[in-house]
């Protein structure tokens, strides 16, 4: 059995085929992984779309999710949205994010200085995930926030993360990331090699247009080991504002210096 994700949060083989795994606890996570950041409410239709499971299941889980409080019910449109219980537990694990504390102030510095958007994510699923982000006073807003999901495999962000794994991780990562992806791989993995070879030769990855046509970013690993995570860090905009040459040239180098900043800071 395999299901769908959302924006690359799951995937892969179906976790419900390992004997260790509890089904019924598999399937209610899924159905919360399925609420984007600016979703607002779904019904249970959608969400048994962007889950896979039968949208009966999806209306006992959604159930038992309301009656907990991870969910509320709007009864005017029988749709759900994620409740406290939710957002208790999304605060909890920033909170516990000691890194965010530290970078924050060196990613607003930049922010200020390129007047641009700085952001600290680390991998969920098949897709980075924000859990820290700085704009300049004058940015040009790219909306995108904590708790936002870019892919893995074309951002700037998930191109660090990848270049910043042991090979062996790297690689086995990539193959799952090929088993998703099927004819979009190839193209995209193209992407991942040239980001590897500018990382090895500039000491940070670039994604000009990749990930979206109109932004473009540079990114760099920040494997600092916290709790076991890994991380990256990203400095971007739109592609109007932010041309490949500067990058390349000027922010790239910058963030590698923010980057090389918070790793003293946390004393490594």
């Amino acid at each position: 059995m395999r299901r769908r994700d959302a924006d690359g949060t799951a995937g892969g083989p179906a976790l419900e085929d390992d004997p260790g795994m509890v089904t019924a606890l598999v399937r209610g996570l899924d159905v919360l992984r399925s609420f984007r950041r600016d979703d607002g409410a779904l019904g249970n239709q959608e969400i048994a779309r962007r889950t896979g499971l039968p949208k009966a299941t999806v209306s006992r889980l959604t159930y038992t999710l309301s009656r907990l409080g991870y969910l509320v019910h709007l009864p005017e449109s029988a749709n759900y949205r994620l409740g406290p219980g939710a957002l208790a537990l999304g605060f909890a694990t920033l909170g516990s994010l000691g890194v965010r504390d530290v970078a924050r102030p060196f990613m607003q510095a930049l922010a200020d200085e390129t007047q641009c958007s700085v952001a600290l994510a680390t991998r969920d699923g098949m897709a980075m995930l924000y859990v820290e982000a700085c704009r300049g006073s004058s940015a040009i807003r790219v909306d995108l926030d904590v708790g936002s999901h870019l892919k893995l495999a074309t951002s700037a962000i998930g191109r660090a993360y990848l270049a910043g794994l042991p090979d062996r991780d790297r690689a086995d990562l990539m193959a799952k990331l090929a088993a998703r992806e099927g004819e979009a791989w190839p193209a995209m993995e193209a992407g991942i090699a040239a980001a590897l070879k500018d990382f090895r030769a500039l000491g940070f990855v670039v994604s000009a247009g990749d990930w979206k046509r109109e932004v473009n970013a540079v990114g760099v690993p920040l494997a600092i080991g916290t709790g076991g995570l890994a991380f990256a860090l990203n400095c971007g905009g739109p592609a109007f504002a932010l041309p490949a040459e500067r990058l390349r040239s000027d922010v790239g180098p910058k963030l590698k210096r923010t980057a090389q900043a918070v790793r003293g800071a946390l004393g490594l």
